[in-house]
C-alpha cells in the first residue's frame, strides 16, 4: 500500500474523511494542503528530500480568498504535479459530475481514479485508493460510468477543448495558427484549425464561434 500521501482540499471535513480511509489502509505519512500552490510546493520539497509522494488526492475546486495563488484549480495542480513527479498516482475527489470534464482528466491528465463526493464517499474512496495502488482500470465512481458513455464525450477530444478555450479567450480563428505554433499544439495549420472549428460548429449546431463557446460553457466542456 502507499506509504506517503498528499491530500489537497480546502475543506477540513473532506480532509478528515480521506485521512480516516488512509489510516484504515495503514498509510504511514499523510500531509495536507488547502491551496494548490501549497500542494505543489510540498511535492517539490518531498522530491528534493528524496522521499516523494506516491499518491495525490485532490479536489477540483478551490475557493479564492485573500491569498494569491498561481494555480487555482485541481486541473492546474494535477498538470503541475505530473511535471514534477510523473510517476505519482492521482485520484480526484470532487462533486463535479460533468462528463466532459471528467473524461479530460483521464484522457488529458491521465489521472488514476475519480471519486464523486456523496453518500458512498468513504467506501468509494477506499476502493479507488486500492485500485490505484494495484493499477486497475475503470477506477471511477459507479454512478458516473454511464456519463462517460455519452456520445458527445467520446467524440470531443483534448485538441477540440483547447481550440474552444482559445476561442473563449478572444483569439480569432485567423490568429489561432500562430498561437498554436507558439504553444506547440498540433495540428496547427490554418486549414486544419478551420476544419476542426467547422466540425465543432456542425456538431454542436452553433451558428458561429461565439455561439460555439457559449454552448461549450453550458455543457461544461470549458
Amino acid at each position: 500500500m502507499f506509504t506517503k500521501v498528499l491530500i489537497a482540499d480546502d475543506i477540513d471535513f473532506n480532509d478528515l474523511g480521506a485521512s480516516q480511509i488512509l489510516n484504515e489502509l495503514d498509510v504511514h505519512e499523510i500531509q495536507y494542503a488547502k491551496y494548490c500552490d501549497e500542494a505543489l510546493l510540498k511535492v517539490k520539497k518531498a522530491n528534493l528530500d528524496g522521499a516523494p509522494f506516491q499518491l495525490l488526492i485532490s479536489d477540483l475546486s478551490f475557493k479564492e480568498d485573500h491569498q494569491l495563488n498561481k494555480l487555482n484549480s485541481g486541473e492546474e495542480l494535477i498538470a503541475a504535479v505530473k511535471k514534477e513527479c510523473p510517476n505519482i498516482k492521482i485520484i480526484v475527489f470532487s462533486i463535479e459530475d460533468r462528463a466532459h470534464r471528467i473524461k479530460l482528466l483521464f484522457d488529458g491528465l491521465h489521472i488514476d481514479g475519480y471519486v464523486l463526493k456523496g453518500r458512498n464517499t468513504i467506501y468509494e474512496l477506499k476502493r479507488a485508493i486500492q485500485k490505484a495502488y494495484n493499477e486497475e482500470q475503470d477506477n471511477i465512481s459507479p454512478e458516473l460510468l454511464y456519463l462517460l458513455q455519452d456520445m458527445t464525450t467520446t467524440e470531443i477530444n483534448n485538441y477540440d477543448v483547447q481550440l474552444i478555450k482559445y476561442l473563449s479567450k478572444g483569439i480569432s480563428q485567423e490568429n489561432m495558427e500562430t498561437v498554436f505554433k507558439e504553444e506547440g499544439i498540433s495540428p496547427n495549420s490554418k486549414s486544419s484549425i478551420e476544419k476542426h472549428i467547422n466540425k465543432l460548429k456542425i456538431y454542436f449546431k452553433a451558428n458561429n464561434t461565439v455561439h460555439l463557446v457559449s454552448i461549450a460553457k453550458d455543457l461544461g466542456i470549458i
